[in-house]
Parts: structure tokens; C-alpha cells; sequence
């Protein structure tokens, strides 16, 4: 049963029992004792009526004597002031006076309606035969009087008499019980039996023959009247106390007792225990509840500890619990393994004491948990054992329910491979695996502090030559051999001063501090000669390499380490071309080198101008010599600077090949030139533009299907377009672009041959390439007018072109001479300043005509 229903059971079962026979036997007791004071109030009622009755009668004899007796004997003119104050008087409405004599009686007094009753000539005899004065009550047919007898002579008498009823004792009544007056006589027969609701007082009687009784009718409550006895209080109280009694036994042996014994078991629960004790409940269902809900918690308690002592066993980590006041209360195995102590033997020790290496470890544990940070403390450890080990000690705070630090969690995990795997990743990410030289990055973060305190800093850049035919020919283990002797070389030159750093490939990079010009060259130059005497045996052949230098010097406070890097590097590519063995000095009013020390950033500003869209065409005009045909022009590419100034094209064309960003920027020049043309219908019946296409694009993977697909898509004529190439660039791709320009050839393009003459000049060439045009290179036409041999070279190359069907372009035409002869040798085209300068290509249609060349169709 649940306890609400047995609180219900004792309330209703017990309690409003016992509460209403308590209830009843109270006013059982209440009543006794209220009977018991009604009796004695009775008690002291009677007596004061009969007090009150001895006082009245001599009261009412008295009264007689003082008026009535006057009015009897004084004369009848007297007697009137007399009669006058008897009326007014209360008691004259209830009393008569008479004269009884033998011969009659008279009345004084208008006789009572309260005394008409009374038969006075019955009792005139025996009132005569009184002696002296005489007060006491009659009873005549059931009818009681109060009378008083004076006597006035010897045949005689004064009597008052008044009727006796419940006004009678009006004036001094004392009991509201005090219902009814009654006057009997003592014969059994006139007053019956007594019983509790009347009582009785012997009064006297006037003729004194027989004595009287005054009958009092009492106004008690029936209640009153039939209370029970004491016993049945008493019993009513015991049988109360029995209930309470037994529903107090009945409710500890169902709850108090279960309670007491759950609340015992559950003081004994421990969460530290090893063993899983559940507890068991008896009594109500509530407590059947509450037991079941404490297993299933002290349940999963066990199950969570046990599964974190396995977690804790089985992780590689060494963890070690502490108490508030840095004693062990924990250690898993892999921590008695570290710390070469049992778990048994640790729980209790001070946590220095444990570690046996660090005496002011307490101190420090005490100052983390009194800041209370959530944050772990991290620290490295280093534990001298057989095998030195490197371990990652972690702190963090223990909080217990009251989220107050109770403890601290120590965990120990060996970071010994990691440090050294650390180590060795840092030596990679700094040092060249091959050489053990610096490498490219850890070299430009080293320069700088090695250059703090210089005057002056030199950097070296050394690029390897004929090193690519070692690494085809023998292999890269070959390579690499050649690369530590050559890194041993150039160390054994330094004799331990400078920075030296393999920069990457075949690239080396020195940093030198405080040598002037000629020391610095004396230096470089002894670098190339250790590096030239290196010889390498591979399968009985024997190799070397050489080296090329590019040098960049500043002095302080002008110094700039990793801007003297680039200088050097640019200084290098200038020292390739002068050939093998050479040294470079970088000079900032060199303007090719400038332009190649720039090539990064216009590198950057084409990318971002192709983006967004910000490339700009210019055009130059290409003129008809002979009869007129097509409306020729070939169209540049141009950048603008943010200072608005036009950018050359020597500029960012050199830059755009070295990054490889030409294929990119002749898409965005084929787009654009599509473009113009489709919004220019006027211009296809006469009109052909000239794109140049470079090395990098002859042959580009999908270049031919991004020609073709811009055709289609600003639908043109293909006739309109002609594409220059190089004969060197057709020469060093000649498969792919054999291959390209016959695809674009079957569309309806034509090409043109550019710069003819400065290369191999092959005629064999002409004769597989299908090109229509030849452009006679303009180092041949600068000197037409004055060089017989430049004039024969231009005739030779026009003579075979027409024979073969092909039409010829001269450039740099700059004169009116060199129009002249050529019109005289028979060139078909001449393109130059002479002809027209370039102009943007958005200006075409509104360019002037002049008489040498219409611009407009």
C-alpha cells in the first residue's frame, strides 16, 4: 500500500475515530459536570428562596400591621388619604384586606381578581379561633394563598391574604430554572412522586392543622437530566487512546520502520566501493520506488567507474589522481610503470615525493588549483630511467559537485618519438636533405639576423650548368652525388664564413657580410673554380658542371636581404647569357634587369588584368605595296598602370612567358579581337587582323578548341583572322603546331610567319608550314636602303616565298627609302612607323585617312 493511502487509512481509520469518541466523551464529561453544577446551583436557589420566603412573611405581616390595621380602624373620613397611598402602592393590585367577624366579613379594598377565588366564609370560624398574629399559607381547592391574620378584638380579625402564583417570588427570583409555583399538601396524593424536574419546600400554614409544601416546577434541559456517569467518560477516553495507539503501531510498522531502514542502508552506501551492493526496500510501493531508483543510479555509478578503470588501464597515458592536499588517491598501470611504484604503496604519498624529481611540485599544484582555471597546465618532463624519455605533463583541476576543486587530474604522456620525429620534421623544414644545406626558407629567415650588424651583405646566386644532363643521363642518385660535392666545394672555398643555402634544383644561395668589390669577385671567382674542378665517375664516364653567379651588394643602412635575393637571382639570369662560368654584378640602372626583376609584379597585374578584364588592344597598320588588296593591321596588347601611364610591351610580355601566363593572355586576346570584329559587320568584306600567338600557346592543350569555339560564338568570318607565329617557336614544337595549324587552316584561318630571317632561317621550313605570309625580320630592313647584303638577303627571301605562293611583310618600315626599294624587290606589304604608329584599337574606325594608307574601308 502507498503511503498516501496508509496516512488516508490512519486518518480515517484512527484519528476521526479516536477524534469522535474524545469529541463525545467530552461533552459526556461536560454534561456530568454541568448536571453536577445545576444541582448545586438548585441547591443554593432553594435556600435562598426560602430565605427569601421567611423574609417575605413577616414582610407581608409587617405590611398588614402598617396598612392594613389603619385602614380597619381609623374613620372612614381617614381612611381616604390611607386608601389614596395603598393604591399606589404595587402590592394593593394583588392583595385584599377584610375584616373577619363573627357576624360577617367586610372587604377594605376592591377585592383581587387573583383572591375572587378564595371561600372565606369557610374558613371564618377557624380564622377566629387564631390567637394572636399569624402569617402562613392556605390551600383551598387546590388553589394556594398567602394570608396574614392580625387579630383587632376578641371576635375580630384583620386578614390579607394574596393568591400564590409565579409573581409571588418576581421581586426576588435568582433562578432562570424557576419555571412554576404550586401549593400542596404533603399527602402523597397531591404531590406524586418526586422526580429530577420538581422540587419541594416545607412551608407553614396559617391555621397550623397540617403543614404545606410549595411546589417548584424546574426548567432543566432534558440532556442535562439523562447524563451518563463518569465510567462511561473514562471508557470513552481509554478506547480513544486505544485507537490513536494502535494506528500510531500500525503506521511505524508500514512506514516509520521501511523508512528508518532504507534511510540506515542508504547512510551505508559508498560510491568507492568495489563491489556493487543494492538495497532493498519494504514496506510501501513508494519505498519499493525510491530502492529500485537508487540501484539502477548505484548501478550505472559502478558501471561508469568501471568503465572508467578500464578506459584508465587500457589508455598508453600515465594518469594520476590527487586530493586537495596533493596526495595520490589514483594511479593507472601505465603510471606504476613510469613511476616504478605500486598503486598500493603510491595512494597516500605526497605527489613530489611520487615523482622524485621535482621538490617544488606541491607548491605549484597548490598555486593551479587555487586559481581555479578550467584551462590544463602543460608542462615537458624530462624522466632519467634506463632509456631517457621526454613526457607531456598535463594538470587540470578536479571539481566535485559543489563545483569546488576537490583534486587535480595528472596526466603523463611520452612525447619522446614525437620530439624527435619534431626534430627531424624542423631539421626537413630547415635544412636540404641532400646537401644538409639550409634550405630556400629557413635561408631568407636566417639572412636577415646575419645581416643585422653588417656593413655590408652580399648575396650570391649560383644556378649549376650542364647539371639537367646528369640527372637524364645517370639518373637523380647521380645528380644528388654531384649536388653534395659541389655544396662540399663551395663550403670548402668559404673556410666557414657566410651563409650558404641550397635554394632548390640546382640553385645555390650565399650570403657573404663585410667584403668589398674585389674580395667579393676574388671570392666568387674561387667558388666557380672549386666547382669547375669537380669531376663524377658513372660507368666510366666522367662529369662535371659549371656555375653561373648573380651577385647583388648593398651597404648599411641600406640593406635588404631578401630584395638583394631577387637582384642576385635576376643578376644570375644575366649571367647565363654571357655563358658558362660567369659572374654577374646586379646594377639598378640596367634596364633589362630591371625589367626582369619587375617580371613578379607584372606578373601579378596580368593575372589581375585578365580577371577583370582590363587588357587593352592597339592595333598598327599594315600596308599594301603592290596591287590593293585586304585592309590589313595587326593587333597589340597593351597594359595600362594605375598612374595611367602605358605600359611597354617589353615590359610584361618577357614577365608573362617566364610564369607561363601567355597561353592565358592570347585566349584573352583572341576574345577580345572576336569581340570588336562581331560588333564591326562593315569591316569582314575587307578587312584582316593579325593576332600574334606565342611559343607557349603553338600547340597549348585546348587552344584550338577555344579558337574554334569563339568563332562560333561571335560568329565571324575566319577569313578575318590571321595568326602570327614565330619560326623559332614553330621550330621548338613543330609536331603540335604542324598539327594546330592545320586544324585552324581547315577552318579558315591563315598565318603568318614573324621575325623570318633571325633564327635558322630554313627554307625547308617554309615548305611544311602552311603559312600564307612571311614577315621579313626588321633587322634586314632597318639598312635596306644603304646595305647591299641586307637588300640581297630581303630579295633572296622574297624570290623563294613567291615562288613557293607566299606573300611577304616587311617591318620596321621608317622611311620612304625603304618603301622605295621595297616596292623595287616586289614585297607585298610594309609595316612600320613610316606606315602608321599603333594606336588603340577603339579608335579605328575614327582615325584620319591619310594619302598613304586609308585606315577605313
Amino acid at each position: 500500500m502507498r503511503i498516501s493511502k496508509k496516512i488516508l487509512v490512519f486518518v480515517a481509520g484512527f484519528c476521526l475515530p479516536a477524534i469522535m469518541a474524545t469529541s463525545y466523551g467530552l461533552n459526556a464529561w461536560y454534561e456530568l459536570r454541568l448536571s453536577d453544577l445545576s444541582q448545586d446551583v438548585e441547591q443554593r436557589a432553594l435556600q435562598n428562596i426560602a430565605q427569601h420566603l421567611e423574609e417575605d412573611l413577616r414582610q407581608f405581616e409587617l405590611f398588614a400591621q402598617l396598612y392594613g390595621v389603619p385602614m380597619v380602624l381609623l374613620p372612614a373620613e381617614q381612611r381616604q388619604t390611607l386608601s389614596v397611598t395603598w393604591h399606589a402602592m404595587a402590592l394593593s393590585s394583588h392583595a385584599s384586606l377584610y375584616s373577619i367577624q363573627a357576624d360577617g366579613i367586610i372587604s377594605f379594598t376592591d377585592p383581587s381578581p387573583e383572591t375572587q377565588g378564595l371561600d372565606l366564609d369557610s374558613l371564618r370560624s377557624e380564622l377566629l379561633a387564631l390567637e394572636g398574629s399569624r402569617t402562613g399559607f392556605l390551600l383551598q381547592d387546590k388553589q394556594g394563598y398567602l394570608a396574614c391574620v392580625i387579630p383587632l378584638s376578641d371576635n375580630r380579625r384583620l386578614l390579607m391574604v394574596r393568591r400564590v402564583d409565579n409573581r409571588l417570588f418576581e421581586h426576588y427570583q435568582a433562578h432562570a430554572s424557576l419555571a412554576e409555583l404550586r401549593l400542596a399538601a404533603t399527602a402523597p396524593n397531591l404531590l406524586g412522586l418526586p422526580s429530577k424536574e420538581r422540587v419541594t419546600l416545607e412551608v407553614p400554614s396559617l391555621l397550623g392543622d397540617h403543614s404545606l409544601l410549595l411546589d417548584i416546577a424546574l426548567t432543566q434541559q432534558k440532556s442535562l437530566q439523562q447524563s451518563g456517569p463518569a465510567t462511561l467518560v473514562y471508557l470513552i477516553g481509554g478506547i480513544s487512546l486505544l485507537l490513536l495507539l494502535l494506528g500510531y503501531l500500525w503506521l511505524r510498522h508500514g512506514v516509520v520502520d521501511p523508512l528508518k531502514q532504507l534511510l540506515r542502508q542508504l547512510s551505508l552506501v559508498d560510491p568507492t566501493a568495489k563491489t556493487y551492493q543494492p538495497i532493498r526496500a519494504k514496506g510501501t510501493s513508494e519505498f519499493m520506488v525510491i530502492s529500485e531508483q537508487v540501484n539502477s543510479l548505484l548501478a550505472r555509478i559502478f558501471q561508469q567507474k568501471e568503465r572508467s578503470k578500464i578506459t584508465l588501464e587500457a589508455i598508453a597515458e600515465a594518469v594520476i589522481l590527487t586530493d586537495s592536499w596533493a596526495k595520490v588517491i589514483y594511479l593507472n598501470p601505465q603510471a606504476e610503470r613510469l613511476l616504478k611504484v605500486k598503486a598500493e604503496s603510491a595512494v597516500g604519498m605526497n605527489l613530489d615525493k611520487v615523482f622524485r624529481s621535482e621538490p617544488e611540485l606541491n607548491q605549484s599544484l597548490f598555486a593551479f588549483m587555487a586559481s581555479g582555471t578550467p584551462t590544463p597546465m602543460l608542462s615537458k618532463v624530462k624522466f632519467t630511467s634506463h632509456t631517457p624519455r621526454l613526457m607531456e605533463r598535463s594538470i587540470s583541476n578536479l571539481k566535485g559537485p559543489n563545483n569546488k576543486i576537490i583534486g587535480t587530474v595528472i596526466v603523463l604522456r611520452d612525447i619522446t618519438q614525437e620530439e624527435l620525429l619534431k626534430h627531424q620534421l624542423r631539421r626537413r623544414a630547415n635544412f636540404d636533405n641532400v646537401t644538409g644545406l639550409l634550405n630556400r626558407c629557413a635561408f631568407e629567415e636566417r639572412v636577415q639576423a646575419f645581416a643585422e650588424d653588417a656593413q655590408t651583405l652580399a648575396i650570391c646566386y649560383f644556378d649549376l650548368e650542364q647539371f639537367k644532363l646528369i640527372n637524364d643521363s645517370c639518373g637523380h642518385n647521380a645528380g644528388d652525388a654531384m649536388l653534395k660535392m659541389v655544396a662540399k666545394a663551395i663550403q670548402a672555398s668559404l673556410e666557414g664564413q657566410g651563409l650558404l643555402a641550397r635554394l632548390g634544383g640546382d640553385e645555390f644561395g650565399l650570403a657573404l657580410k663585410d667584403l668589398e668589390v674585389v674580395a667579393l669577385a676574388q671570392q666568387v671567382k674561387q667558388i666557380i673554380n672549386a666547382v669547375g674542378k669537380q669531376v663524377m665517375e658513372h660507368h666510366g664516364c666522367h662529369y662535371h658542371v659549371g656555375i653561373s653567379a648573380g651577385v647583388a651588394l648593398a651597404r648599411a643602412p641600406y640593406i635588404n636581404a631578401l630584395e638583394l635575393l631577387k637582384d642576385a637571382d635576376i643578376a644570375c639570369i644575366a649571367a647565363k647569357r654571357k655563358g658558362s662560368n660567369q659572374v654577374h654584378f646586379y646594377d639598378d640602372k640596367d634596364k633589362e634587369l630591371t625589367y626582369q626583376r619587375n617580371a613578379p609584379k607584372w606578373a601579378v597585374r596580368i593575372a589581375q588584368a585578365i580577371e577583370h578584364n582590363e587588357l587593352l588592344l592597339y592595333y598598327q597598320p599594315i600596308k599594301a605595296l603592290g596591287l590593293q588588296g585586304k585592309q590589313r593591321m595587326e593587333v597589340l596588347l597593351r597594359i595600362q598602370e594605375p598612374c595611367g601611364r602605358i605600359l611597354a610591351p617589353a615590359q610584361f610580355i618577357a614577365a608573362a612567358e617566364r610564369f607561363k601566363l601567355m597561353t592565358d593572355v592570347d585566349k584573352e586576346v583572341i576574345r577580345k579581337t572576336f569581340l570588336w570584329l562581331s560588333l564591326h559587320e562593315e569591316l569582314w568584306a575587307d578587312h584582316c587582323l593579325s593576332i600574334n600567338l606565342s611559343a607557349n600557346s603553338l600547340g597549348a592543350e585546348g587552344m584550338v578548341d577555344y579558337i574554334i569555339a569563339q568563332l562560333k560564338r561571335f560568329a565571324i568570318p575566319s577569313q578575318c583572322i590571321c595568326f602570327e607565329i614565330t619560326e623559332t617557336s614553330a621550330i621548338q614544337n613543330r609536331n603540335r603546331a604542324m598539327e594546330m595549324l592545320n586544324q585552324l587552316k581547315k577552318q579558315g584561318f591563315s598565318f603568318a610567319l614573324d621575325d623570318f630571317g633571325t633564327g635558322f632561317a630554313s627554307y625547308g621550313y617554309l615548305r611544311e608550314l602552311p603559312v600564307n605570309y612571311v614577315k621579313i625580320d626588321g633587322c634586314f630592313i632597318k639598312s635596306l636602303a644603304s646595305n647591299a647584303k641586307d637588300y640581297a638577303i630581303v630579295k633572296s627571301i622574297h624570290d623563294v616565298c613567291r615562288v613557293m605562293g607566299i606573300e611577304t611583310v616587311a617591318e620596321f618600315v621608317e622611311n620612304q627609302e625603304i618603301i622605295e626599294r621595297l616596292e623595287s624587290i616586289g614585297i607585298n606589304y610594309a609595316q612600320g612607323y613610316a606606315i602608321g604608329r599603333p594606336k588603340s584599337l577603339d579608335q579605328y574606325l575614327s582615325a584620319p585617312t591619310d594619302n598613304v594608307h586609308r585606315l577605313m574601308a
